[in-house]
């Protein structure tokens, strides 16, 4: 029964949901991170907030944890790298606040726009300053959008139904998108020149940081208001203090800063300054779906291999998992097939689907394919992390589909290029579950893949498969299967025989002597 641990304090409802999936779980909120790395051995699983660092140090002690769940969208405090080398899945919940974050970025733009926590301030004070407040209405005005994602579509419903036209920028919005969305895609020089709102909803990246720095405020349109609910980051906010200082911005509502918690920040105290302590994913509803989305997340993952909403490896859904388990089984038998026969170093990695399977999300099918391969050559690889060390050797990979079917139904052909030679391995299911080999290079071939298998190139000769029979009987090895294939008669010819038992360096040497071989190889599947 998988373990998983609870490291920070989530709905009891969360707990309930692990259990009543067959997951075994303990609930252990506030352990010191000594305590925690001295445990988490014992656990597949580790479901967090925000107040557990998953680090190196941590992950390097975690040897049987498969999936990190984080109940939320940030991952700041977990190692993505180091968990992905150590092929740990890290796992979100990037829907079940999104709602709440995108009404707080309005509640921040009402505030923006008629100074309420100011005017709050004063009124409490037994002052009555009408005239000080003098704010702007937000029908009519143009909100510039960064970042058009799942919270940021949202933000920008509700902004319309507020009569606003919003402008969006965002590299990976589709024109098709943006229509459906009702808002205009712009570059982002243009949005800051129009907006008289901006608001700011994407991911903090290399591409993303200090998006809006000295230079990018300049551009603004005199008098902007700016609301930020989404990264610190995002913002210089030495700039930023200079611009509303200047009279350039109007009014900024921030709900992130650069270094949190903010105990102490340039923009606290300016009276154009509408500070919040991260709220943005802070309402009892948001805290329940997410607790209850990471519960079920983790357990699907755990129990069935579905993956959703992994940071660092393909999706898989709970539909698609028992369609793809046969196909993930035959390509990680043609990626190691590939890996183990393969004796110099490795260029390229083709993975072709045709038929049924190229219906499929074949994503996990080449990773596994990817992870085969590699299996055979270095320690510690699995689907989550083989694809990256590929990349840091430079093997490239690529992926075709094609939905017309040829001689099967289905099939997965995979051609890797290594220094010395090119081979491609084909591979299809029968019977819709049960892998088979059917081809190797331009060889035809029918064979199951077993434990103990013999895999020898020979020139096709009379007399071969009576020597190899015999010196195999001779040895006490019994044959469980023999497949033969060939290009033409005496031409090149593949046997694969699958064997009872392991087959010895001497006996393999003594095949390998045998007339008509060109080579012997022990293959383990």
């Amino acid at each position: 029964m998988p373990k998983v641990l609870i490291s920070d304090k989530l709905s009891d409802r969360a707990v309930e949901i692990f259990r009543e999936r067959g997951v075994e779980v303990d609930v252990r909120p506030g352990l010191s991170a000594d305590d925690l790395k001295t445990i988490i051995g014992d656990y597949d699983g580790l479901a967090i907030r925000s107040a557990t660092k998953v680090t190196r140090d941590l992950l390097a002690a975690a040897t049987n944890l498969k999936v990190v769940g984080r109940a939320g969208i940030g991952v700041d405090n977990v190692d993505v790298p180091a968990a992905t080398q150590r092929g740990v899945v890290v796992m979100n919940t990037p829907f079940g606040n999104s709602i709440t974050t995108a009404e707080h970025a309005i509640a921040l733009l009402f505030a923006v726009a008629r100074d309420i926590p100011q005017a709050n301030a004063s009124t409490h004070a037994g002052k009555w300053e009408k005239n000080r407040f003098m704010g702007v209405e937000v029908s009519g005005k143009t909100l510039g959008l960064i970042g058009a994602g799942n919270i940021g579509s949202i933000v920008a419903d509700r902004a319309q139904g507020l009569k606003m036209k919003v402008v969006a920028y965002d590299p990976f919005l589709s024109h098709e998108r943006a229509t459906a969305l009702g808002v205009e895609k712009v570059e982002l020089d243009e949005l800051l020149a129009r907006a008289d709102f901006i608001t700011l909803h994407t991911p903090l990246t290399e591409q993303t940081k200090n998006i809006l720095d000295a230079r990018a405020l300049a551009k603004c349109k005199k008098g902007v208001r700016i609301v930020n609910c989404a990264r610190g980051g995002l913002i210089v906010e030495a700039d930023l203090k200079a611009a509303i200082e200047s009279g350039h911005v109007a009014g900024v509502a921030l709900d992130v800063f650069a270094t949190e918690p903010a105990k102490d920040n340039a923009l606290f105290g300016m009276e154009q300054v509408i500070c919040t302590p991260h709220l943005g994913a802070s309402t009892s509803e948001a805290q329940e779906n997410v607790a209850l989305q990471v519960a079920e997340q983790m357990s699907d993952y755990l129990m069935t291999g579905a993956v959703v909403n992994a940071l660092n490896m393909p999706s898989v859904s709970a539909e698609d998992a028992p369609k793809l388990k046969p196909y993930m089984r035959l390509a990680e038998q043609l990626g190691s097939f590939a890996g183990q026969i393969t004796q110099s170093g490795l260029r390229s990695i083709t993975v072709e689907y045709e038929g049924h399977v190229a219906e499929l999300n074949t994503k996990p099918l080449t990773a596994l394919v990817v992870m085969g391969l590699l299996s055979p050559l270095l320690d510690s690889v699995n689907m989550v992390n083989a694809p990256v060390i590929a990349r840091e050797r430079n093997i490239d990979i690529a992926e075709t589909k094609r939905d017309r079917a040829g001689d099967y139904h289905t099939l997965i052909r995979v051609t890797v290029v290594s220094e010395q030679r090119s081979r491609t391995l084909t591979g299809s299911l029968f019977g819709g579950d049960k892998p088979r080999l059917v081809g190797i290079d331009e060889v035809p071939v029918e064979a199951e893949l077993s434990t103990h298998m013999l895999y020898i190139r020979n020139e096709d000769k009379p007399g071969f498969i009576g020597r190899l029979g015999a010196t195999l009987g001779d040895a006490g090895v019994n044959i469980a299967s023999f497949h033969l294939g060939r290009t033409a008669p005496g031409d090149n010819a593949i046997a694969l025989v699958s064997v009872d038992q392991p087959v010895a360096d001497d006996l393999l040497a003594t095949i390998a002597a045998l007339p008509s071989v060109v080579q012997a190889k022990v293959l383990r599947f």
